[in-house]
This record gives structure tokens, sequence and C-alpha cells, in this order.
């Protein structure tokens, strides 16, 4: 593993446990070179996916990408950081069990959406304004009406 502070190719791993979900292995790493400490993680990944986008550019799916989006969205908000992971973790997991190699991204904004409504109604709309590219306060008013009507008709 190379050192993200000097590029040094020689780093030792001190110590290696796993996360709390049991999904990854958490390693401390040391640099020889420059002494400094960093942390890596280590996930199984099933499969190899591709994300086919509405232009129908072909990107490598981005696990860090996802949790970024999903991250952005909750900033700032009460939700408990395990329960992020958590929901990260299940939405890759439901893509990489889907059976398929290459998914839309529609399917990928869709999964986020439906995980962020049953996670924090703020989140989900600051997701959805990004997702379905609100250029006006008029989008925001017609949207967070439709989740008003729709949780009097439940």
């Amino acid at each position: 593993m190379r050192c993200p502070f000097c590029g040094n190719e020689d780093t030792q791993v001190k110590d290696s446990r796993p996360t709390e979900d049991n999904t990854a292995i958490r390693r401390r790493r040391f640099c020889t070179g420059c002494g400094a400490r960093f942390t890596t993680f280590e996930r199984v990944q099933l499969r190899e996916l591709t994300v086919v986008k509405k232009n129908g550019q072909r990107v490598p799916f981005d696990r860090d990408k996802l949790a970024r989006s999903i991250l952005i969205a909750t900033r700032k908000r009460p939700v408990d950081p395990e329960r992020i992971e958590r929901m990260i973790n299940g939405i890759v997991r439901r893509l990489e069990s889907a059976g398929e190699n290459e998914i839309s991204s529609e399917t990928v904004g869709e999964m986020v959406m439906d995980a962020l409504a049953s996670l924090d109604p703020v989140a989900y709309v600051r997701f959805a304004s990004v997702y379905r590219n609100f250029r006006e306060a008029k989008d925001f008013e017609d949207f967070v009406g439709r989740l008003s009507g729709g949780a009097e008709n439940d």
C-alpha cells in the first residue's frame, strides 16, 4: 500500500480489526519512509459493476462516490453515521447481488432515494433536488407537495 503522504510503497500494517458491522477490515498502517500513520479499509467485492449513465457512457461503479453523495445529502442532519454506513452497504450489496454487471444510474439513484426517504426527509429532498435536477423553487414546492399529499393518503 502506497503512503498517501509521501508516496513510499513500503508501509507496514500495525493493526487489523473488523469494522463494527463486519463488512470490512480496518487496517492501521505505518509508513517506514515518513513515519506517517493512516487507515485503510478492505471490503469484499462480489463482482465488478459498471454504471450506465443517461448519456450511454459506462463507468466503473464507485462506492466512494455513492457514499460522498449520501454524506452530502445528510450533512448537518441528526443521522447516526453507522446508519448511513449500513444504508450504503445495503445498497452496494443489493446492486452486487442483482446478478447484472451493468446497472443504470437511474437504478442506483432510485435505490438511494428509497433508502433516504426512510432515513431522513430533509436528506431525501436534498438528494432529490440534485438527482431530479430541480431548477427553481417551484420544483421544490411540487416535490414537497407530493410528499405531503402522499403521507395523507397512507
